[in-house]
């Protein structure tokens, strides 16, 4: 809107104010222009120092002023505005974050804004992580606070239904009475029944609500006739996710000697079908490589993979473990799971200066620079992988 800059340091009074631009990655063109364009003018401290205002039409110094911008996703900015940025990645709440949060502030704003006292409502720590667990999924604490919101509207209810000479009362709450108000639990372990077959393993996924556990899923049906076999995908994957697969498969029919399948057309000779369940939510990202090769040779080789584990990593045609991003979110993820092991590449341990003690303290971190290592760790008392006879050449003399 023409004139807003100009508006808040008049508001201010100073000349080096503080604006925060809320959720910049919500701009979008209109018929007033394009608020992201305009904004690599104000945002530039080569430009901004002249800043020409078009509702007043003429220039103003905006070098002493201090913009903080927010935004959920980067995608949607504009690199040019991103280049004018210093990038200050602030990752999701952890469990363990979230319980004292709730404690501490959220459960005493929503006493207060609901008329209860301090003593009418407690709630057990273990009450709270199962609220925090099975009835919110986020990255911050919005629907945390909604939720127990929901919690003291119930007991206010209930201390106005039994009268004043109860208004005293404490109510604890447990789950039977979360249950009755909230209803069931809308989110549970996707990992319930999944594992134990061959061809199922566990990746590790950034979401905008935090690392998640991601289940992947093959199996193979015997190709018609003598053609070689496909390679079918579902899930609602993108196109980094799809090239992922189709490398985990390129390098399983490059070893099958290392692999144990020397003189088995088992590659060849079937379709494979590999599944990412939750398929009304987009997949795509090349994270999910490592987590793809051991779900394929899982199912080719029968050997069924670690069940406390998780992974994350890119792959290259020729085996090699790449790093990824969102390495604190992912384990956070893995570790709000139970899952006590995890395989990141090599070059991310860096990342996991970031992560909570008692997050390191629970997991096992194995650093993997190559397939071979990645296979190895997977599957329990590792996978035997047999190297190929190196052959030599006699030149004729």
């Amino acid at each position: 809107m023409p004139g807003r800059l100009i508006q808040g340091v008049k508001a201010t009074g100073v000349n080096n104010p503080v604006f925060l631009l809320d959720e910049v990655d919500k701009m979008t063109p209109g018929i007033h222009g394009d608020p992201g364009a305009a904004l690599l003018e104000v945002l530039d401290p080569e430009q901004n120092s002249t800043f020409v205002d078009h509702y007043l039409g003429v220039p103003f110094d905006l070098s002493q002023v201090l913009f903080i911008a927010t935004a959920n996703d980067l995608k949607t900015v504009s690199r040019p505005l991103r280049d004018r940025m210093e990038i200050i990645p602030i990752a999701g709440y952890s469990l363990e974050d979230k319980l004292p949060i709730a404690k501490r502030h959220l459960l005493p704003r929503q006493r207060m804004q609901h008329g209860l006292e301090e003593e009418n409502v407690e709630v057990d720590e273990e009450v709270m992580k199962e609220v925090v667990q099975g009835y919110t999924q986020e990255a911050g604490v919005r629907t945390l606070e909604r939720q127990l919101g929901a919690l003291c509207r119930a007991v206010a209810v209930n201390l106005v239904e039994e009268g004043e000479e109860n208004s005293k009362r404490t109510h604890n709450i447990d789950m039977q009475f979360v249950e009755k108000v909230l209803g069931q639990p809308q989110f549970s372990s996707v990992l319930e029944g999944r594992m134990g077959v061959p061809g199922v393993a566990l990746g590790l996924a950034w979401t905008q609500v935090g690392g998640k556990v991601m289940v992947v899923e093959a199996s193979k049906v015997p190709a018609q006739g003598s053609r070689e076999g496909k390679l079918k995908l579902t899930g609602q994957l993108g196109s980094v996710m799809r090239e992922s697969a189709e490398l985990a498969l390129s390098w399983i029919r490059s070893h099958v000697k290392l692999l144990g399948l020397q003189g088995n057309n088992i590659v060849t000779g079937n379709d494979i079908h590999l599944h990412f369940p939750a398929g009304a939510v987009e997949k795509d990202g090349p994270s999910a490589g490592v987590t793809i090769a051991t779900t394929l040779v899982s199912l080719l080789t029968g050997r069924l993979v670690r069940t406390d584990l998780a992974m994350t990593g890119e792959i290259s045609l020729h085996g090699l473990v790449l790093p990824v991003g969102g390495v604190r979110d992912k384990v956070l993820g893995a570790h709000r799971a139970g899952l006590t092991t995890v395989i990141l590449p090599a070059a991310n341990t860096r990342d996991l200066k970031s992560l909570p003690d008692n997050v390191k303290d629970a997991i096992t971190f194995i650093p993997t620079a190559s397939l071979e290592e990645v296979l190895t760790a997977a599957f329990p008392g590792g996978l035997n992988l047999t190297p190929p006879t190196p052959t030599i050449e006699h030149s004729k003399l």
